[in-house]
């Protein structure tokens, strides 16, 4: 690897983590000795590149620092068309447009080099065969979700039993053939996942739901962890 290839790796590896890497995972992920890693970041230190940290602590960059968006590697193109085609296969009519609308913008800003690697569709999405059309709008719930807001929504379970629920999503999974909406339901007093397939009619409501999303979905997969750790336990009873 060419050093100046190398030094806007460190920068990539540190963008990367919100916490101090350590010198060590950095030199091995670079397969390069430490000692050289320690002078790299010297280096780039003194060319003015807000890093903090010291040996044996570990290194974070300052906020505020950022690369060109055209510093693509070909992999990392790989990777966003990649994501991008799967949207375009499995998103909502919105996410689709959104996708594709961010595809043109990357090939209009990539260098010469890097857009065949774009247009080369080495790395393919299959149609899914199995995909459930939606029954209310994804893109309201969505903004619904960036915006906090609670929603009403009138709800078909697997066995055909209607009801009517206020919900707080938190977030949309994405599978191949369905979406579920993460969200806590005050009718339950606890998380559950609805299929945006099976709700009948969801209603954004004014009124914002007084717990942080963040925190929310945070205790939500707390309790999906600790599900799987007493499910695990129980196959060895």
């Amino acid at each position: 690897m060419r050093r100046a290839d190398r030094l806007l790796r460190i920068i990539q590896i540190l963008r990367r983590h919100r916490r101090p890497v350590k010198g060590q995972s950095m030199a091995e992920e670079l397969e390069v000795s430490l000692r050289t890693l320690y002078r790299d970041i010297a280096d780039l230190i003194g060319e003015g590149v807000p890093i903090r940290g010291e040996a044996g602590v570990g290194y974070v960059l300052g906020q505020g620092y950022d690369l060109p968006p055209l510093m693509f590697t070909n992999d990392e193109v790989e990777a966003v068309m990649l994501g991008l085609r799967w949207v375009m296969r499995r998103g909502d009519r919105d996410l689709i447009r959104a996708a594709q609308d961010a595809v043109a913008k990357v090939g209009t800003v990539l260098p010469a080099d890097l857009k065949g690697v774009m247009t080369d569709a080495s790395l393919l999405v299959p149609p899914s065969w199995k995909v459930v059309a939606d029954t209310v709008d994804v893109a309201a719930l969505r903004r619904a979700i960036r915006e906090q807001r609670k929603v009403a929504i009138s709800y078909r379970n697997e066995g055909g039993q209607a009801s009517e629920r206020v919900i707080w999503p938190l977030a949309i999974t994405y599978f191949d053939a369905q979406r579920l909406i993460v969200a806590w339901c005050e009718l339950r007093g606890a998380f559950r996942t609805f299929r945006t397939d099976r709700m009948m009619e969801a209603t954004v409501q004014p009124e914002k739901y007084r717990e942080r999303r963040t925190v929310l979905l945070r205790r939500w997969a707390e309790e999906q962890d600790a599900e799987h750790v007493v499910r695990g336990s129980e196959d060895y009873l």
